[in-house]
This record gives C-alpha cells, sequence and structure tokens, in this order.
C-alpha cells in the first residue's frame, strides 16, 4: 500500500500540471481543446529528440519548451479559433466548434509527429532507484513531480496575486462582467489558451522521463486531463490537483493490485460517476 501511494502522488503531479493546460484552454477560453494530448507529445518528442541527439538534459528542454509551445498556441488561437469565437451565438456553439476544429488538428499533429518518429520512442534519464519513506521508486519520477510542483505552485501564486491572474480568474467565472469592468477578454482568452498549451507541453517532457511514448497516444492523455478538468470543476485549479491525486492513486491501485490493462477502464469509470452524481465537479459551482 506503502508503493501504490508514492508512486500515486508521484504520477499525479504531472497529471495535475497537464490537466492545469487544459483547464486554462476549457475553463478560461470556453475551448474544449482536443489536441491537448497532442501538444504533449510534441513536447515529450522534443524532449526525447534533443535528448538522444544532442544529450540535452529534459530539465532544459522544459524551459526551451515552455515558450515555442505559448508561441503557437497563441497563433492556433489567434488565426484558427478565434474567429470560431468570433462567429458563435452560444457557448454550446463554441464548444462543438472548437471540438470539430481541434479533432481535426490533433490528426494534422499526429501526422506530423508520425512523419519525425514514427514509433514508440523513450530514453533513459535518471532512471536510477531511490527510496522514499520505505518505498522505492525512480528518481526521473521525483524530478518530474518536484518540477511539476513548482510549476503548478507558480502558476497558483500568478493566478491569485497578480493583476494578469486575477483577470484570468474573473474570466473563468464570466466573461459578460469582465468586459464591463474593463477586461480585454479576448486578449485574456489568447493568454490563457497559450499559457495552457505551454504548461501541457512541459508536462509532455516531464513525462517522457518516465513513460514510453508514441505519436497515437495523446488522446490518452487528453481523456485523462479531461476527467480530471471535470471532477475537480471547470476552471478550478485546487480542483484538478485534487482530482489529479485521485486519478493517480486510483491508476497505480488498479494497476498494482488487478491488472495494468484496467487503469483507462477504471478514469473511464471515474468520469462517469462524477458526470451522473456531480457534473460541476468537487470544487465547481453548481449552474443557476
Amino acid at each position: 500500500m506503502l508503493d501504490i501511494l508514492v508512486s500515486g502522488l508521484l504520477l499525479s503531479g504531472t497529471y495535475a500540471l497537464v490537466a492545469m493546460g487544459l483547464n486554462l484552454q476549457y475553463g478560461v477560453a470556453r475551448i474544449m481543446n482536443l489536441a491537448n494530448g497532442e501538444v504533449l507529445v510534441l513536447g515529450a518528442l522534443a524532449a526525447f529528440w534533443l535528448y538522444t541527439t544532442s544529450q540535452v538534459s529534459p530539465l532544459l528542454t522544459v524551459v526551451l519548451v515552455a515558450p515555442v509551445s505559448f508561441a503557437g498556441n497563441w497563433l492556433i488561437y489567434r488565426y484558427l479559433l478565434k474567429p470560431l469565437v468570433r462567429r458563435s451565438k452560444s457557448q454550446g456553439a463554441l464548444e462543438v466548434d472548437s471540438i470539430l476544429a481541434t479533432f481535426g488538428m490533433s490528426f494534422i499533429i499526429i501526422g506530423v509527429m508520425v512523419s519525425i518518429e514514427g514509433g514508440f520512442f523513450a530514453y533513459k534519464y535518471l532512471s536510477e532507484p531511490i527510496s522514499i519513506i520505505g518505498s522505492t521508486t525512480s528518481l526521473n519520477r521525483l524530478v518530474a513531480f518536484g518540477v511539476a510542483v513548482l510549476i503548478g505552485g507558480g502558476l497558483y501564486l500568478w493566478l491569485n496575486h497578480t493583476r494578469a491572474g486575477v483577470a484570468v480568474r474573473a474570466v473563468s467565472v464570466s466573461t459578460e462582467a469582465s468586459g464591463l469592468v474593463g477586461i480585454n477578454v479576448p486578449r485574456v482568452s489568447a493568454l490563457a489558451f497559450a499559457l495552457g498549451g505551454a504548461i501541457t507541453a512541459v508536462g509532455g517532457a516531464l513525462i517522457s522521463t518516465f513513460i514510453t511514448l508514441d505519436a497515437s497516444i495523446g488522446v490518452v492523455f487528453t481523456m485523462k486531463a479531461l476527467i480530471i478538468v471535470i471532477m475537480g470543476g471547470v476552471g478550478e485549479i485546487r480542483g484538478a490537483i485534487v482530482a489529479a491525486a485521485i486519478l493517480g492513486l486510483v491508476e497505480t491501485a488498479v494497476a498494482t493490485l488487478i491488472d495494468p490493462g484496467l487503469t483507462l477502464a477504471a478514469a473511464y469509470l471515474i468520469f462517469v460517476l462524477i458526470l451522473l452524481f456531480r457534473p460541476q465537479g468537487l470544487f465547481g459551482r453548481r449552474a443557476l
């Protein structure tokens, strides 16, 4: 049980980071990004390629990937998604349009990654064992968890103690009210979407240090991020952290005690239960 607890919590750190990225995009920009997982795999592929070709540390890749992903996601929002926002007459219409647009975009990204690296990719980085309160894990998982905690903590402080962060939180609550008090909603939405993409790519670079990936696995991470966002509450960073811990512990327990092949089934079961019994999420606000 101690091994399950430690491994589950270490896994939840990177899950939380990825879910925070989707939370910013969906909770603030109102874009349901089905290409979120592919952005994660792109970050992982960048870490793999730089490490295997030039011995660049994945921790340095995190620093390099973040601004590149931020710029790329800003351009995607500016030229692909913003026209959809302008023409949509309701939130429901925007969600449908964004789902279709990002679903198609995911196939484009997959095609690019397949042309770069067709099969599975993995590398050894800080893979030596380390003991934590009597449980043995790998050093790369511990380092990835530590970096995820630092980034998540920095994001939380930024959202709660800076003018721009407060504006982002305001838009997540109400775009109409935010516009009435002078907040530039389109600019904040673009910022949130780009920042969410950057955080997701960073999560991919960290996950690549201890998980074998391939170009088509992004949909799995999109589903897990969506489960965490729905479970924690759309737009709720605290909720994403708690939900990621729950998902990480459940997946680790199922893989250890039952069968590793059932981890996705367990995640989907959690998703269905949340939709049935608490659709607003653990920390979400009930619709009036």
